[in-house]
């Protein structure tokens, strides 16, 4: 897919999403710009409190990673879960009880061996079902129906052209020759655009370990998982430092551990493949394929049988099973799907920079693929079962199987009178006016690749957890006071580096988005900044919402 197929896949309307006229102006009390998971959750809770709401979306589907690959959810303790984030898992559970949604195989058949929270066939019917594995259209389809049953309108091909404000107020956001005017706003995107152009404070990278008192945050000297194994030469010719480094390995190395630095953790797509020849799709070779790209990827794997080792293919990608044989593929290992270095730019980008980016992104990944399927430099094991594998048929119709969301993992970060920190999330500071829980791991995929010591090696991982589910602030999801009075960033909410990695996660920013819209129906019904709300009245709704704003241990049996 060329630059251009994939600026106009980003700005191409949905099937859900309503044409708009030119010059229309779009009056509602709640403006949600980002049609993420959060971005759904936010308008669905709008009007069961009685408000009109509006989900503009830059792309063209809803629900961002939820329905674009990333069906293996991630989130540490699924029990701190509530609100509509937890309705949303238990209409997954309700899809799957029915013997219709298994097309290839059965239900039996996929729960077999797995563990205990991830469901059981017996148990998907029950009144408190959830279900937390699925596939990316049955993602979309549930919440495509959530918008529908609270009669939301929904308007994609809006990217974000300008805001406009009074004050501390934003009073209208225009898109594409289309103006929205709100009493509230709720920016849901990854990437924090609303945020940004209402002139609010944000971040973007890592900060130093000093900043904020923190122990796990910026550069890391010692990055042990997600690396080469075994020593492999990073230069274009082996051993000679001035012939220049092999593609995809970075310059620099040698700053201080916990130092701040732009980097960005990794993004990569997550795939839905399957092995079922009936539902599978070739590997597509990338029109700009050169094998030469992926030298370093060939040294890996030659150091690897040269030192008495078998390379397998599961050391190369992390692959969970998903309903219907069908996968959640991430990132594993020294060298795979994460294109690492690539997305600095990112954040701060415009959207035709984005979607050249976006499709660097997709080029490097499915040329990885291509090169694990076809090069003679591949072992014969590792070939032959990526050659097994394909995109599935019957997921991202409109894209050829590809998904329609880049993961973004982390873009800009506000940075508000309250910030979330590792200390947060080890227990030993505790966010005061919660607002919901976050249960993850402390969690960054690696930040760079550099030639060190005259080796190719991964720098960033952090993977630090065994600390029970803590709360996130009322103060880390609305900006500084006297920056903006009327705007909500659940999603690029107020948080460090190595805390964000934590509350990343697709059912925080859903339960986030909940809590961000009670507050904007709230502070609209008292006439409030939303600073001044009062956290009482928030609380009493929020509880009566079935959202878990404190974390009690289950008695053990």
């Amino acid at each position: 897919m060329n630059i251009a197929n994939c600026f106009s896949r980003l700005l191409a309307g949905a099937i859900l999403c309503q044409a708009v006229h030119a010059a229309e102006v779009i009056k509602t009390d709640l403006c949600i710009y980002g049609g993420t998971a959060a971005g759904v959750a936010a308008a669905v809770q709008a009007t069961r409190m009685g408000k009109t709401a509006v989900i503009i979306e830059p792309g063209r589907h809803l629900g961002g990673m939820t329905s674009g690959g990333l069906g293996q959810t991630d989130i540490g303790n699924k029990a701190a879960i509530g609100g509509i984030a937890r309705e949303f898992y238990h209409r997954v559970a309700q899809h799957y009880a029915d013997t219709n949604a298994w097309k290839f195989g059965t239900a039996a058949d996929f729960f077999k061996g797995k563990r205990s929270w991830e469901a059981a066939v017996s148990s998907l019917s029950g009144a408190d079902a959830t279900m937390w594995l699925f596939e990316p259209h049955v993602a979309e389809d549930i919440l495509n129906r959530m918008v529908e049953e609270a009669h939301v309108r929904v308007l994609c091909g809006q990217p974000l052209v300008a805001v406009k404000k009074s004050g501390a107020r934003i009073t209208e956001i225009t898109t594409t020759g289309k103006t929205f005017r709100a009493g509230m706003f709720i920016d849901t995107t990854y990437e924090g655009d609303l945020m940004a152009k209402a002139g609010v404070s944000y971040t973007v990278g890592r900060e130093a370990n000093a900043q904020y008192n923190e122990t796990i945050n910026g550069i890391r000297t010692n990055t042990p998982k997600h690396q080469f194994t075994v020593a492999v030469d990073p230069y274009v010719k082996p051993g000679d430092a001035a012939s220049g480094l092999l593609p995809f390995i970075q310059p620099g190395g040698d700053e201080n551990s916990g130092a701040g630095d732009r980097s960005v953790q990794a993004y990569n797509f997550r795939l839905c493949y399957t092995k079922n020849p009936a539902n599978r799709l070739p590997h597509l070779k990338p029109e700009n394929y050169d094998p030469a790209q992926y030298e370093l990827l060939a040294r890996y794997l030659e150091a690897l049988v040269a030192a008495g080792k078998k390379p397998v293919l599961r050391e190369f990608w992390k692959l969970d099973l998903m309903p219907n044989q069908k996968t959640d593929i991430n990132n594993q290992g020294g060298f795979s799907t994460d294109f690492i270095g690539a997305n600095y730019d990112y954040p701060n980008a415009d959207y035709a920079t984005r979607a050249k980016i976006w499709q660097a992104h997709e080029d490097y990944i499915r040329g990885y693929l291509y090169f694990m399927a076809t090069s003679p430099r591949v072992p014969d094991n590792i070939r032959r079962e990526m050659q097994e594998w394909g995109p599935a048929r019957d997921e991202f119709p409109d894209t050829g199987g590809w998904p329609h969301q880049l993961y973004v993992r982390e873009a800009r970060r506000m940075v508000s009178d309250y910030v979330m920190t590792e200390h947060n999330c080890r227990g030993v500071a505790k966010a005061e006016q919660p607002v919901g829980l976050a249960a993850y791991t402390m969690d960054s995929h690696n930040c760079r690749r550099l030639a060190k010591n005259g080796r190719a090696e991964n720098e960033g991982d952090v993977q630090i957890g065994g600390f029970p589910p803590y709360p996130i602030a009322y103060r880390a999801i609305v900006p500084k006071a006297g920056e903006c009075e009327n705007l909500f960033v659940p999603v690029c909410l107020s948080a460090t580096h190595i805390a964000y990695g934590s509350i990343r996660m697709e059912p925080v920013f859903m339960l986030l988005g909940q809590s961000a819209a009670t507050a904007a129906a709230l502070a609209l019904e008292a006439k409030v900044p939303v600073q001044k709300l009062s956290y009482e009245k928030l609380q009493a709704r929020l509880l009566a919402d079935q959202q878990i704003l404190a974390w009690v241990p289950p008695v053990k049996q």
